[in-house]
């Protein structure tokens, strides 16, 4: 079976306890039967599944295509993933899509300012419906108006404010499946309408989500997800390391930080998941990654990229060694290097390479981490759909607000 994304791992031995590997491939075989049985514990899965039906279809958007500015307003899973998809595949995007992701005044200000807010598409996601920097970033932004048709909200059928504010004025409403987590909603409505007004193929986002499950493919993931699993029962290895060769890449990146951090940080454990980007950061954190406390399992993405220009060192003998080289073939040196530095000193790495950049390789990555985050969490029976800490300090922060 051809694959638009190669893997490799390279966790050592020495690291792994051969017995509890096996125990843990065991229990693997166990939680996937439970899963592919369609167990309601893996309600939030079910976007991965081939006959998934979304809350809207292609003939209520057309009427929105016609924008050529959209505005999306969101925080952590109700945008992060959306984010991931614009950055990985900007180079089809004909459209200005801009993403209102934390409370940043100045940015406000300059939407209030500059953009034309009846020719504007504003698409508000917040799976509760009462996000409050999506709903402070909302209402300052001044946009609801009684039957205003270039708003789009997006949440869950509730007492929350977007429904509630739906009802009210009149407005455009895509329902947030209740079963579905915010950090697992990525191939839902969350992601997959925006995807569709950006002018993207969303039937090839959900193409062979499951191949990591098929008997070619499971390999890797049986073995990665064991001892991953393994390296953070035992405290052994504490932060994953994402070191990202392609730039468009990156908001996949902290889209996986969040999926990681907030489905497997409980219980006193979990991974601390770092975004590096490389070749810049060879330059500030190597020497930590290399000499530092072997604490870290290392992820390096890298992405096959045109770019055929040869450097003209105008004959100066001291740059010879980049002399008609490709700044990809530079970059791909640099990784090498790092690989086989990592290689000599037994460092844990694997390795993710994508052969081509479109919405059938960016589906089956997000879909391999979801899959891999929940089994882990399963595996050392942490509940990945959880995240109760987190709703603490939402109750707090209210209490202070009133």
């Amino acid at each position: 079976m051809k694959t638009n994304i190669i893997n490799k791992n390279c966790i050592h031995h020495q690291y792994l306890n051969s017995k509890a590997i096996k125990r843990l491939k065991f229990s693997f075989e166990k939680i996937l039967k439970t899963l592919e049985n369609k167990k309601n514990e893996f309600k939030s899965l079910e976007v991965l599944n081939k006959n998934y039906k979304f809350n809207f279809n292609s003939r209520q958007l057309l009427k929105y295509k016609k924008y050529k500015t959209i505005v999306i307003i969101g925080m952590g899973g109700s945008i992060l993933g959306t984010e991931a998809i614009y950055n990985f595949l900007k180079d089809k995007v004909k459209k200005k899509i801009i993403f209102l992701n934390d409370i940043d005044i100045k940015k406000i200000n300059l939407l209030n300012k500059n953009i034309n807010k009846n020719k504007t598409l504003f698409l508000i996601i917040s799976k509760s419906g009462n996000t409050i920097e999506t709903i402070s970033n909302m209402f300052s932004l001044d946009i609801l108006k009684k039957n205003k048709k270039n708003v789009i909200l997006i949440s869950e059928k509730n007492k929350g404010i977007l429904f509630s504010l739906a009802k009210k004025y009149n407005l455009p409403f895509i329902e947030h499946k209740k079963f579905i987590g915010g950090r697992y909603s990525v191939l839902s409505e969350v992601g997959i309408l925006p995807s569709y007004l950006m002018g993207l193929n969303i039937s090839k986002f959900r193409n062979k989500l499951k191949t990591r499950l098929s008997k070619s493919e499971k390999k890797f993931f049986k073995e990665s997800t064991s001892q991953l699993a393994y390296l953070l029962s035992k405290k052994k290895m504490n932060n994953l390391v994402f070191l990202n060769y392609s730039p468009k890449l990156e908001s996949f990146m902290y889209w996986c930080q969040q999926l990681i951090a907030e489905s497997l940080g409980k219980n006193n454990t979990g991974f601390f998941p770092v975004v590096s980007n490389v070749p810049k950061d060879h330059h500030s954190l190597l020497q930590l990654y290399l000499d530092g406390p072997k604490d870290k399992v290392f992820n390096i993405f890298s992405l096959d990229e045109k770019f055929s220009k040869k450097i003209n060192t105008k004959n100066v003998s001291l740059a010879k060694h980049i002399k008609n080289r490709s700044l990809n073939h530079i970059k791909e040196a640099q990784k090498n290097a790092l690989i086989k530095a990592f290689k000599k000193k037994n460092i844990p790495y694997r390795i993710f390479k994508i052969k081509k950049s479109n919405e059938e390789t960016l589906g089956q990555l997000f879909s391999y981490f979801i899959l891999e985050t929940v089994m882990i969490g399963k595996l050392l029976n942490i509940n990945p759909f959880d995240q109760p800490a987190v709703e603490q300090v939402k109750l707090f922060t209210k209490e202070l607000l009133n």
